[in-house]
């Protein structure tokens, strides 16, 4: 018996070889290792042998079980890689730049504006020692409203501002998830998620029922920041803004800093730019004000620090939403921020290309 399983054996190993598809490898195996295969045809005799020949029969049986298992996967394995092998090389695409295409025209690969600000900006916090956090788009109340201290009665709950999902299990009334409408969301993560000392910024896409026009749109971008520590005072907050847009403009920005109301400050800032579209004279985008808002801040109220799981007895700190688009239409000269999300490549092209 243990000679007809070695034939056996000799007989897979000289078909495994020569089959170059999946189904018949498969075929083969069921063939030797089936409930009706070879093998379990000697083994149906293995009752009438004695004891002692089970003893040698049994272990070989089960090793010759296992080399077959073993070469059937491994054959498996090198048939698939192959065909990947050849479909890679089949589509294969030269994704190189050619000496006929040149940088900056039409063809040319290039940066958004938007993007081109936010690396900018999260290299200037990264050197001031700022972690970098990411959140989800999609959110609950507590992390949108309730953890910022945002009470169920305010105008930031209304439909008319928010992009609300209703849950199916509930009833359809029921409010529980939304699009973020800010940043600011990404806070409440990092709270729970550190001990103070920390310093972070979250830039990130939010979303508004808003009218659009040229400073207004549904699907914008937000950068949050927040340090919490001890003995953090409104001066810590004026020293990181002014130095972010000296950096960014690279001279020195008028600005000024008056009170603001936002349920998650306490006291809470508006600083404002002096926009650089009209030079404060007045224009579409300042609103004929010569002033544009563009850095709500604050130091963080205490109930906020008591959602994230610190105690404000203890700790304090500031926060700020810095608005990336009009910082971008400041820097650029861009008059209407509708541009931005106009998907039009010739907008694109006049800004920097790799």
């Amino acid at each position: 018996m243990i000679k007809k399983l070695d034939e056996l054996f000799s007989q897979f190993e000289g078909k495994i070889d020569e089959l170059t598809n999946q189904a018949d490898i498969l075929n083969l195996k069921s063939e030797f290792l089936g409930k009706k295969g070879l093998i379990s045809d000697v083994l149906k005799s293995l009752k009438d042998a004695t004891p002692e020949e089970r003893k040698a029969i049994g272990p070989k049986a089960n090793d010759i079980k296992n080399d077959i298992t073993k070469m059937v996967a491994s054959k498996l394995t090198a048939i698939e890689a192959q065909e990947i092998n050849e479909k890679l090389a089949s589509n294969r695409i030269d994704i190189t730049l050619t000496d006929n295409i040149k940088v900056g025209s039409s063809l040319g690969g290039g940066f958004h504006p938007r993007t081109l600000i936010q690396r900018e900006i999260e290299d200037i916090f990264l050197s001031m020692g700022f972690d970098i956090l990411d959140g989800p788009h999609i959110e609950d109340e507590f992390h949108n409203f309730e953890a910022l201290n945002i009470p169920g009665d305010h105008p930031a709950r209304d439909m008319q501002d928010t992009f609300w999902f209703h849950d199916p299990n509930k009833e359809s009334d029921e409010k529980k998830h939304l699009l973020r409408t800010h940043t600011s969301t990404v806070q409440v993560h990092g709270m729970q998620s550190r001990k103070p000392p920390f310093k972070f910024i979250a830039p990130g896409t939010v979303f508004r029922c808003e009218r659009t026009d040229a400073s207004h749109e549904m699907v914008f971008n937000q950068l949050e920041g927040m340090m919490v520590g001890e003995d953090i005072s409104v001066g810590h907050l004026i020293y990181f803004m002014k130095t972010i847009l000296k950096e960014i403009f690279k001279k020195e920005v008028e600005v000024r800093l008056r009170p603001g109301f936002f349920p998650f400050v306490e006291p809470g800032f508006e600083l404002d730019i002096k926009c650089l579209i009209c030079s404060g004279k007045g224009c579409s985008v300042c609103k004929q004000v010569g002033w544009l808002e563009l850095l709500p801040c604050g130091m963080v109220h205490p109930n906020v620090l008591k959602a994230g799981g610190i105690d404000p007895e203890k700790y304090n700190g500031f926060a700020f939403g810095l608005g990336l688009d009009r910082l971008v239409m400041m820097k650029y000269g861009i008059d209407d921020i509708r541009h931005l999300q106009s998907g039009d490549l010739r907008f694109n092209t006049q800004f920097k290309t790799f």
